[in-house]
């Protein structure tokens, strides 16, 4: 087997990008506090073609060369704005016809493989994924429609927040990709 090559892949172009169909998928970061978490979330929103990154609270946005070390340009493609509370942004998003999820452990939460985005019926989503230390904050833990959880088995008890939110895009990106056929 061999490698691809950056042609082979036939990558879009950042303008392009701005142009082309997203999967209708808002991620939302509260408070995180990690400039090489920041950029790997815009990234990974990047590969997958989420909608848009709102960052909130403490969140530091671009420009910033340690969020351009890890988003290696995504910075420029992925949409993305701030918001200085995420309880704001959360309720803006339930208002514009949103289903909130919250990616959090919490009593009756569900788990992510029990949990199927209904993409073809039009519905829109966003996640809110939070802080390093303390995760969500309870005031928005309470606001969002669901919370998913991703199930683990080893000894930690959590992931990291790009890891998390890698994840979430991913099992929503490839429901996506069902209703896109």
């Amino acid at each position: 087997m061999k490698k691809k090559t950056i042609w082979d892949m036939h990558r879009v172009s950042v303008d392009d990008f701005k142009h082309q169909t997203k999967m209708p998928l808002v991620i939302v970061v509260d408070n995180v506090r990690s400039l090489n978490n920041i950029g790997s979330i815009l990234r990974t929103s990047d590969c997958f073609a989420a909608e848009r990154v709102i960052f909130c609270g403490i969140s530091a946005t671009p420009p910033s060369p340690e969020i351009h070390k890890t988003a290696l340009g995504a910075e420029d493609s992925v949409d993305w704005s701030y918001s200085p509370t995420t309880i704001d942004a959360v309720n803006r998003l339930k208002a514009g016809g949103y289903t909130v999820c919250c990616l959090e452990q919490v009593i009756g939460s569900r788990s992510l493989e029990n949990f199927t985005p209904d993409f073809a019926a039009g519905q829109r989503y966003a996640f809110v994924a939070g802080n390093e230390v303390d995760g969500v904050c309870q005031d928005v833990v309470d606001a969002c429609d669901l919370c998913i959880e991703i199930p683990q088995s080893g000894t930690k008890h959590s992931l990291n927040v790009a890891v998390s939110c890698g994840i979430m895009m991913w099992h929503f990106y490839e429901n996506y990709l069902k209703t896109q056929k």
